[in-house]
């Protein structure tokens, strides 16, 4: 289980038991799914759900990475894709690689711009599960790309989102935002220790930052998502057309 926004739990809960992979932080994921009616008296899920549908109805991040899904041959459908659930206190959402589905946590999940960065950063995770053969459990190297992705193009480390986090910095702040960001990822999902984090996003650093795509740029704002999304449509028509 990859996630959206989690604090690392405290180092002493990091012993030698077994991985359980994140799945602690998102305990509706292993109980029998509630019906219709009992969901629906749940002012957080019909939140969520009203959320989600004005995300990927408007959001020019969320919108660029559907397309880019639906080219790799990974449709997204809603019901099928999305899941508002309650979830541990530090996280926001998570991929589900196992079932290829997106985690909301409709219990922190509260405002508007909030779910259009959570949706983002775990498309992104889709995304590359999609394009490519990432080894989620074992592999940390794997986990950390896609991190460093997520952080970097998903809205995370935009500067309106540092400021209220209190933080600031000049020449190079964004990515020292990315690499702090993925390795607190890590941290919350895998039973590892924090050098081992720190020494799998540095070895990929470079290579996973420099990988834009689908964007072809870093979006620093919903203008250069709306152009990237833009330049996305004429790309893809440019190609139909070769």
């Amino acid at each position: 289980m990859e996630r959206g926004e989690a604090a690392p739990p405290p180092a002493e809960e990091k012993g030698e038991e077994e991985d359980d992979y994140g799945y602690r932080l998102f305990p509706d994921r292993n109980k029998k799914p509630q019906s219709f009616l009992v969901r629906s008296l749940f002012t957080f899920h019909n939140r969520c759900q009203l959320m989600l549908r004005m995300t990927l109805d408007t959001n020019p991040y969320a919108q660029l990475l559907l397309e880019a899904l639906k080219q790799s041959g990974c449709t997204v459908f809603n019901d099928r894709h999305f899941s508002c659930e309650n979830c541990d206190g530090c996280v926001s959402g998570g991929f589900d690689s196992a079932t290829s589905q997106i985690v909301l946590c409709q219990n922190n999940i509260r405002q508007q711009s909030h779910m259009n960065r959570v949706v983002t950063h775990e498309l992104i995770h889709a995304f590359d599960h999609c394009r490519a053969h990432v080894d989620w459990f074992k592999n940390v190297k794997h986990l950390a790309c896609s991190e460093i992705r997520a952080a970097n193009l998903s809205g995370d480390c935009t500067l309106m989102n540092e400021i209220a986090r209190f933080k600031f910095g000049l020449k190079g702040h964004h990515q020292t935002c990315v690499r702090d960001r993925a390795i607190r990822s890590i941290l919350a999902v895998r039973n590892v220790s924090k050098e081992t984090a720190e020494k799998a996003v540095d070895e990929v650093f470079d290579a996973c930052f420099n990988d834009l795509e689908p964007f072809g740029r870093i979006p620093h704002s919903k203008t250069d998502a709306k152009r990237a999304y833009r330049d996305f449509q004429n790309r893809d028509r440019y190609n139909a057309n070769l």
